[in-house]
């Protein structure tokens, strides 16, 4: 019965102390209520920005590969021993730059030959010339027979003959002589090393001696899809299209050259058209080999209105925006946009210049509704104002910043029908 009693007496103190956190919980969550339901009684805090009139470029975005202008094997195209490599790895050459040395010693021999044979032929040939005179004066008083004469000059002619045969053995021991001298054939940058001093080079060699690259100026062939091709042939055809190159981060211009070609066919197993830009790449921004991402500029929209593209808002009846009124309330704006990138929208119909438009805080945002509106430009970063629980809960997939999102979306009101 003690037991029994003292069991009854816990069970009564737990409940008087669940009681009492009750009635100490209520009140404060009521208190909450009623400081929500009167902020929610009060202005709505807002950014906004004013809409603009401003020439607007058309960009069409794509991804290309780098390649060379030009890109030369340069291999021997003579047997013989490699004398010496007169270039550095990495070295920019330019046309007509001796990058090597074959041994010559036979090749000029053979040229110095061919030079002695047609020295040869020329003193028979000028001495047959001189029998040829004489004969010609005897035979005019037929002193001698004329099928004497006629011989002469037959002889002439074969001399002349081989004096014309030997000046061609002379052109091509002259050039097989000038192989030996291994020149840049372009302009443009060498890379590694491919046979060193000392070896023996072959003309039928396929590694070659050196690769020389052109990098200034320098290609780049990217895609677009074909649905695109009509409006890049209409501004093709009005002339020189910019193209931009980007770098690592996909934002900053490393180089800005023109379109040069337009492939003739569509490549039917991807649904993409190639096309090919042209740039100086005076900085060296651009390497063979390399992917890029590319713009190309077609068209520029001369003075449209443009919103911020945080502004645009869309729900089940389309696109609009929330534009403040004199009176500092909020008005809900149908519109159409053309165009839209990160940062700018283009309004074609719905909104003029210097609308001011909500950019940051539809929460409670709905047709009427009373705002304070902060200009976007004068407003901090939301991570850098928020302290550093609200941004953690923000983080954490149920912190208060995630919940406040939940209402956001909720509580954001459609476009009047």
């Amino acid at each position: 019965m003690a037991r029994r009693g003292r069991s009854i007496g816990a069970a009564l103190l737990a409940l008087v102390v669940i009681g009492g956190a009750a009635a100490i919980w209520w009140p404060s969550d009521g208190k909450q209520q009623a400081r929500r339901g009167a902020r929610d009684d009060g202005p709505v805090p807002v950014i906004g920005a004013l809409t603009k009139r401003l020439d607007v470029p058309v960009y069409l975005e794509g991804v290309g590969t780098v390649r060379a202008l030009n890109t030369v094997t340069v291999r021997a195209q003579v047997d013989g021993r490699l004398l010496s490599v007169n270039y550095a790895e990495g070295q920019q050459v330019e046309r007509g730059f001796v990058l090597a040395q074959i041994d010559p010693t036979t090749y000029q021999a053979a040229y110095d030959q061919a030079v002695a044979k047609k020295a040869q032929d020329e003193a028979l040939l000028a001495n047959s010339r001189l029998d040829l005179e004489r004969y010609a004066k005897l035979a005019s008083t037929n002193s001698i027979a004329h099928q004497q004469y006629d011989t002469q000059k037959s002889t002439v002619a074969q001399f002349e003959a081989q004096v014309k045969l030997d000046q061609a053995v002379i052109d091509n021991a002259k050039a097989i002589l000038d192989y030996t001298t291994v020149t840049a054939p372009i302009a443009g940058r060498t890379g590694i090393r491919l046979v060193d001093q000392g070896n023996i080079v072959r003309a039928s060699d396929t590694t070659g001696i050196v690769v020389i690259t052109q990098l200034q100026p320098i290609s780049l062939l990217f895609t677009l899809p074909q649905q695109q091709l009509g409006d890049v042939n209409r501004a093709f055809a009005a002339g020189p299209l910019k193209v931009d190159a980007f770098g690592p981060d996909n934002k900053t211009v490393v180089e800005s050259g023109e379109l040069k070609v337009v492939d003739n066919q569509v490549d039917q197993t991807t649904g993409t058209i190639k096309l090919k830009a042209e740039f100086p790449n005076t900085d060296l921004q651009l390497w063979p080999g390399g992917f890029v991402n590319v713009r190309l500029l077609i068209n520029t929209l001369e003075q449209v209105v443009v919103a911020p593209t945080a502004a645009v808002q869309r729900g089940p009846n389309g696109t609009f925006v929330y534009v403040v009124q004199q009176d500092n309330t909020v008005a809900v704006q149908p519109v159409t946009v053309s165009q839209q990138d990160e940062t700018q929208a283009v309004i074609t119909k719905g909104l003029e210049a210097d609308a001011r438009v909500v950019t940051t805080g539809f929460a409670r945002l709905k047709g009427g509704a009373k705002v304070t509106v902060t200009n976007a430009e004068a407003a901090p970063s939301p991570t850098a104002a928020e302290p550093a629980q609200t941004q953690r809960d923000r983080r954490r997939p149920g912190g208060r910043g995630n919940r406040r999102e939940q209402q956001r979306s909720e509580a954001s009101p459609s476009p009047p029908q």
